[in-house]
């Protein structure tokens, strides 16, 4: 993946960078770690979120539903053949089996997830179901698709994408198991989102880790841990290493430190260091952080450089690179 690889080389590291349509620079993280502020606002994690977001700005313009906003735009790249961390398309697991996990939260505490599903093209959908239809919030593995087929959703034919298989192929020669994530197989697409009214939601989604033990769940579906979302704080969604993510239950962090206080950039900063404290072998882990507090600012670190995201409010969409601990 060139395109990858020469982003990474052209990281700028010492400030986050808004790359507007026009191609003009202009810098918007601010070094006391305070951001402007927007209300209605959209951040989605990677370049994926684009798209991602144009579509849940429509979403948020047209009807001011925040939890149709995060499940519409999430699903642009939930069918995205190109991107091989979201969707059906994904890179499979050891066996060859893309199983997929997600989570969708509303900002008064309801929520809905799944994790280890089969055959199932929109999982945010399914997450949403959960949150909506039943007294649980997560469904795993068979019971999810069990549900899944029972709330009326079309199973999907279990082949990989030509990509992926074409990748996959490539992988089982030597079979080797090691979980880099950004550079090749960076994960998930996050969403979270401020309505003019104040309410906020957030959606995560993935096919995980590629060539992960067949069974595998990193964070995306864990409330707390790759997505998290209160009204009366703000929002945070991670993206990457999903079992470094966990340790720190990350999302949940970063809402609790701004309760206390923290900016939103001051809080991812704090997440990542923590998770650089509790993980080891940390040169071969990324981990990216995104958050917003109630006013519309907002913040996002990683723990290595070449993680961006999304943004889009009133004044348009853009592509900004975040700054990293190393």
């Amino acid at each position: 993946m060139p395109d990858r690889r020469k982003f990474l080389k052209h990281s700028i590291l010492s400030t986050a960078i808004i790359l507007p349509f026009s191609g003009k620079a202009i810098s918007l993280i601010k070094s006391n770690g305070a951001s402007d502020a927007y209300k209605p606002l959209i951040l989605s994690t990677w370049e994926h979120g684009m798209p991602a977001n144009e579509r849940a700005w429509e979403v948020l313009k047209e009807s001011g539903n925040v939890v149709d906003a995060v499940e519409e735009g999430v699903k642009v790249t939930e069918l995205d053949m190109d991107n091989l961390s979201v969707g059906l398309q994904g890179l499979p697991d050891r066996e060859g089996i893309p199983t997929l996990d997600a989570s969708i939260m509303m900002g008064d505490g309801s929520c809905g997830a799944v994790a280890f599903v089969r055959q199932v093209k929109h999982p945010i959908s399914l997450a949403r179901k959960v949150m909506e239809e039943t007294p649980h919030v997560l469904l795993a593995g068979e019971g999810a698709r069990q549900f899944a087929i029972a709330q009326g959703f079309p199973m999907e034919k279990e082949a990989l994408s030509p990509k992926a298989e074409m990748m996959y192929q490539e992988w089982k020669k030597t079979a080797t198991y090691k979980p880099i994530i950004n550079i090749e197989n960076h994960d998930t697409i996050g969403m979270i989102a401020l309505g003019e009214d104040g309410k906020m939601a957030g959606s995560c989604t993935t096919s995980g880790l590629a060539y992960k033990m067949h069974g595998r769940v990193g964070d995306s579906p864990i409330i707390g841990a790759g997505l998290y979302v209160d009204d009366e704080v703000g929002a945070a969604t991670a993206t990457g290493l999903g079992e470094s993510i966990i340790r720190i239950n990350g999302s949940f962090l970063i809402v609790e430190l701004m309760r206390q206080g923290r900016t939103p950039q001051e809080a991812c900063e704090e997440a990542v260091r923590r998770l650089i404290s509790k993980n080891k072998n940390i040169s071969d882990i990324q981990a990216g952080f995104l958050a917003f507090n109630k006013e519309g600012a907002y913040g996002a670190y990683s723990v290595q450089p070449g993680f961006n995201f999304a943004c889009h409010h009133q004044k348009g969409g853009n592509l900004l690179d975040a700054k990293s601990k190393f």
